[in-house]
């Protein structure tokens, strides 16, 4: 969402930069933007959690690694479908082909999880559960499952959805 308000702001901006040839004074319109995010705080028994948009919960367990591919054969995760535990992470690897990304698709992620899914990222992401373009071979995402509840996130590289390159990730 953040992109969005980002574009909309630039795009703002740039028309207002588009006096027509007429000698009007430049038009310093600000947009303002809520980059602030929410967290729900739940209490069960003596533990305390913290889901939606807040903190990346740390790796506990092990980190896999899957690679990013774009080459004769096609475009693709390898593995693709990966099950992890809860607290591990997985590391995402650009072999070739690039650019790649990982991101995941709003609507198949359940609202309970959306908000620590999308801290669990990291800082460097272009939109809402997306990471940024990798565009070198050795480039990386790495992306924690800390606090992310059992079940299955379907996944895939933006610029090859349409060549099939997504994957599953099935958290225990």
């Amino acid at each position: 969402m953040r992109f969005y308000g980002f574009a909309v702001a630039v795009g703002a901006i740039a028309l207002g930069a588009c006096a027509g040839g007429e000698s009007k004074p430049a038009d310093t319109t600000h947009v303002a933007v809520d980059t602030t995010a929410a967290a729900t705080t739940i209490t069960t028994g003596t533990s305390t959690t913290t889901s939606g948009a807040g903190t990346m919960a740390p790796i506990t367990g092990k980190t896999h690694e899957v690679k990013m591919v774009g080459d004769a054969k096609g475009y693709r995760f390898e593995p693709a479908n990966v099950t992890v535990k809860q607290g591990d992470g997985i590391k995402f690897v650009v072999v070739s082909g690039g650019p790649h990304n990982v991101a995941f698709d709003p609507a198949t992620i359940p609202a309970d999880v959306k908000g620590q899914l999308d801290a669990n990222m990291g800082t460097d992401k272009m939109g809402e559960l997306s990471s940024n373009m990798k565009m070198n071979a050795g480039e990386s995402v790495t992306v924690s499952f800390g606090n992310i509840k059992p079940g299955q996130y379907p996944y895939h590289c933006v610029p090859h959805l349409a060549l099939n390159m997504k994957g599953v990730i099935t958290v225990q």
